[in-house]
């Protein structure tokens, strides 16, 4: 995998100005533009995975990306019930003894909390290795959802190709830190925000490849003509 590359390639489009600007604008639109926003990134992993050149999209396609974003918000939905699950368990209980007054078992619902608040952080680890391979699966599955969703199929794209994925966690983590930036200076994070979607859709296309086999490289040297003289 090219990590670099992941953090450079939007600067080589003519346009990205323009594109990361019509990207920061629509995040601005609650949840709907979030959604399409996703919808964006994973078709920059489609074309990475795919090795086709234009990798920074255009935005002539809202409806499109809305579409997939949403239907890859219930893939990730799906995978992050677990954690949905425990972090009711410590807030039910909590409702029940301040309503029952019982004291005593503010000691127990503490356990449970720290106990829960342990396996919530392990599992969001393992999601932060598992999502994006379900997603790129999903988006390379023509929007199939249950492609995203085949467990199996998915944990041992990672399983097999961890160094790959833990690659992405990293650059996953840094382009939030890229994207957080641009708070620093008001309206920046209308560039920040989809710069760190695209380095994350690019390293999600990168991991996919690596994980299926890969496809020949965008900026690859064209293979040498046979020598029909030999």
């Amino acid at each position: 995998m090219d990590f670099g590359k992941a953090f450079t390639f939007v600067f080589e489009d003519d346009g990205w100005i323009t594109k990361l600007l019509i990207g920061g604008i629509i995040l601005l639109i609650p949840i709907i533009g979030w959604l399409v926003v996703a919808g964006w990134m994973l078709e920059i992993g489609r074309r990475v995975a795919a090795g086709e050149p234009a990798v920074l999209p255009d935005w002539n396609d809202f409806g499109a990306y809305l579409v997939r974003g949403l239907k890859a918000f219930v893939v990730g939905l799906v995978y992050s019930l677990p954690v949905i699950i425990l972090e009711l368990c410590p807030v039910t209980l909590t409702m029940l003894t301040s309503s029952n007054g019982q004291g005593d078992m503010s000691t127990m619902v503490s356990m449970v909390n720290l106990l829960v608040g342990c396996v919530v952080f392990v599992y969001d680890i393992f999601l932060a290795f598992v999502l994006p391979a379900a997603l790129m699966r999903f988006t390379m599955n023509d929007d199939n959802i249950g492609a995203g969703l085949a467990f199996g199929e998915v944990f041992r794209m990672v399983q097999e190709n961890v160094g790959a994925y833990l690659i992405v966690v990293l650059g996953t983590l840094v382009a939030g830190l890229v994207g957080g930036l641009g708070a620093v200076v008001c309206v920046g994070v209308i560039f920040t925000l989809p710069y760190a979607s695209a380095i994350q859709g690019h390293l999600y296309g990168q991991a996919y490849a690596v994980a299926t086999g890969g496809a020949m490289p965008v900026d690859a040297p064209p293979a040498a003509p046979a020598d029909w003289n030999g």
